[in-house]
């Protein structure tokens, strides 16, 4: 009703400035859509595989830097941030077992962090909003890898900064390996016919990007232009049968609906925590904000195909389909097929199993509802804990969209199961790993997890909704795991 209130309010408003052609033109403006109008004229850039050393005590070592510069996003000279560059980051590569290390540096002119989305580690590597990097500082995140393989990401989470420095390029990659958890069939060459796509949405002013997002919108910035891994008009050289794309949502607030320009099928390998059971055959798939999903697509010698997103959120009411980009389509790649291809290895019928958690022994059951900026009527505070979870138990969550804005639910440190969507069973693309879901209007989602390994009462790891404009405008709690029942946190900052 608020949403509304300030809406007709707006409205009024500018009615009375004389908006009457704004507003005409907000209503009755087609979705945005490039497909079969972008020229894809620049090989899609490949983020580096980040360089590594080993210490004394056997870690493996990472270097960070956060930092300002100047990169070429199809206008010119733009300013942008970047992690050992100017525009996004490279990938970090580690296997299950190793005790990971990553030294981070603030080369930027105000605080940061580095989240580790999707990873599982101790509440202090996690990089939350309560151990800000002040200007000018270093941290040094440490933890031992120890989960599937998977393609998890990493980015800021700042207090109130995140949609800001996401949107100016802070992201990266992060593969995690473990041959028990993956298969040796797939396409696994990085860079050849292993292949991470960023796709992230731009709006410009000039030359600069431009954070005025679109009238009406209720969930930020909504470019007009498309970038994968910080590409303009991106193509692939593929030179397989069979291609392997790691795909990343790595927008502030667009969703996506990926599929092919000749609707042709492809198969769903993995999702956000790794592999499925099996390949799942789709024509379509939807990404919200964070979501990752490992998808192999077939290939014929000398071909070209256009990977797209076409309108996300057809079924969605006329507000989210004109204002919150639910119309809106967009080329992303174009795949290029070589003359002559490799042959492929021919796609398993299994992949990975994924033991199922009993909500039978859940310790806990909880339910939190989003709804405005709020999660249960509350609004992210620093100083309160939202939930005490207890070390080694599993937890089943009630998360519930109670009004009629798209939101993508975020949970840090573990990786859940999709028990039930509105009671039913939820569909084989949600049958996997997951620490990211799209929590579509009026809907409610069950989830199963187990909080393992890790108790901390000092420091709190997150759970919110992933668009960050509402993230940053509170839509956000946090929980502490604690040893044993009873123990209370005793949070502390810095």
């Amino acid at each position: 009703m608020r949403k509304w209130l300030l809406g007709g309010l707006g409205l009024l408003l500018l009615l009375c400035g004389g908006g009457v052609a704004a507003i005409t033109w907000s209503f009755t403006r087609a979705g945005i859509d490039t497909t079969g109008k972008v020229e894809f004229e620049r090989a899609l850039r490949i983020p580096p595989l980040a360089q590594s050393t080993v210490d004394k005590d056997g870690r493996r070592v990472f270097e960070l830097r956060a930092q300002a510069g100047e990169s070429d996003l199809g206008h010119g000279a733009t300013r942008t941030w970047g992690y050992n560059g100017s525009y996004l980051g490279p990938t970090l590569r580690a296997e299950r077992g190793e005790q990971v290390v990553v030294n981070i540096r603030n080369g930027l002119g105000e605080s940061t962090t580095v989240h580790w989305h999707g990873m599982h580690l101790p509440a202090q590597a996690d990089g939350g909003p309560h151990r800000p990097i002040v200007a000018g500082g270093s941290f040094q995140a440490a933890w031992k890898l120890d989960q599937p393989a998977a393609t998890l990401w990493y980015h800021p989470h700042p207090d109130q900064r995140t949609e800001a420095q996401v949107y100016r390029g802070l992201a990266g990659m992060f593969i995690t390996d473990d041959p028990a958890t993956d298969s040796a069939a797939l396409p696994h060459e990085y860079g050849v016919d292993d292949v991470p796509v960023i796709v992230q949405d731009k709006d410009f002013d000039g030359s600069q990007l431009s954070m005025s997002g679109r009238f009406g919108s209720d969930i930020g910035v909504l470019g007009d232009e498309i970038l994968v891994n910080g590409t303009p008009g991106p193509y692939l050289d593929v030179p397989t049968e069979l291609v392997r794309l790691r795909l990343l949502n790595g927008s502030t607030a667009r969703i996506y609906n990926f599929t092919f320009s000749d609707g042709r099928p492809f198969a769903l390998v993995g999702t956000d925590g790794g592999l499925l059971e099996e390949p799942y055959p789709m024509r379509q798939l939807r990404l919200s904000v964070g979501e990752r999903a490992e998808i192999v697509v077939a290939m014929q010698p000398g071909e070209r195909v256009t990977l797209r997103s076409v309108k996300p959120l057809p079924e969605f009411d006329f507000g989210n389909r004109k204002f919150n980009g639910g119309d809106d389509s967009f080329d992303v790649l174009q795949l290029r097929a070589a003359p002559a291809l490799r042959k492929s290895t021919a796609l398993p019928k299994t992949l990975v199993a994924t033991p199922r958690l009993d909500p039978k022994q859940a310790a806990k059951t909880r339910d939190f509802t989003f709804s405005d900026r709020e999660i249960n009527d509350d609004r992210m505070d620093m100083e309160r804990v939202d939930a005490v979870v207890v070390k080694n138990t599993i937890e089943v969550w009630n998360v519930r969209n109670g009004h009629d804005t798209p939101h993508s639910f975020h949970i840090h440190d573990v990786q859940f199961q999709v028990l039930t969507v509105d009671g039913a069973a939820p569909p084989p693309q949600l049958g996997g790993w997951k620490d990211t879901i799209f929590l579509e209007p009026r809907k409610r989602y069950s989830v199963i997890a187990r909080f393992s390994d890790y108790a901390d009462p000092t420091t709190a790891y997150m759970f919110h909704c992933h668009v960050l404009k509402h993230e940053d405008e509170g839509m956000m709690g946090q929980f502490v795991i604690v040893e044993k029942a009873g123990d209370k946190p005793r949070l502390a900052h810095g």
